[in-house]
């Protein structure tokens, strides 16, 4: 399960520079938010990637139901964040165009 292995740590990577690029980089509002979204993506992702990791190599119990709780906590949360993203892509589009 390598392959679950280096998709956690690009989702991590992936989420630590989008919260770097939302703290130190845009000053716009709604791009901002964009940005917010993309990184909640990613860490919903890795959140995602690390409970199958789980449920693939651990079959204990306990570790079944942490696993299946990641799991389903991280397509939730991907789902949500999602359609945040889709709502404040056009927003910040705009406000680009406008500056």
């Amino acid at each position: 399960m390598l392959i679950l292995v280096i998709a956690t740590v690009i989702f991590l990577v992936l989420y630590l520079f989008y919260k770097a690029q939302q703290i130190f980089g845009k000053k716009r509002p709604m791009e901002k938010q964009w940005i917010s979204a993309k990184a909640s993506i990613c860490l919903s992702l890795f959140v995602l990637t690390f409970g199958l990791n789980q449920l693939l190599i651990n079959r204990s119990t306990v570790t079944l139901v942490v696993g299946i709780f990641f799991v389903i906590f991280g397509l939730a949360s991907s789902w949500a964040s999602y359609r945040k993203y889709k709502y404040y892509l056009p927003l910040a589009q705009k406000e680009v165009e406008k500056s």
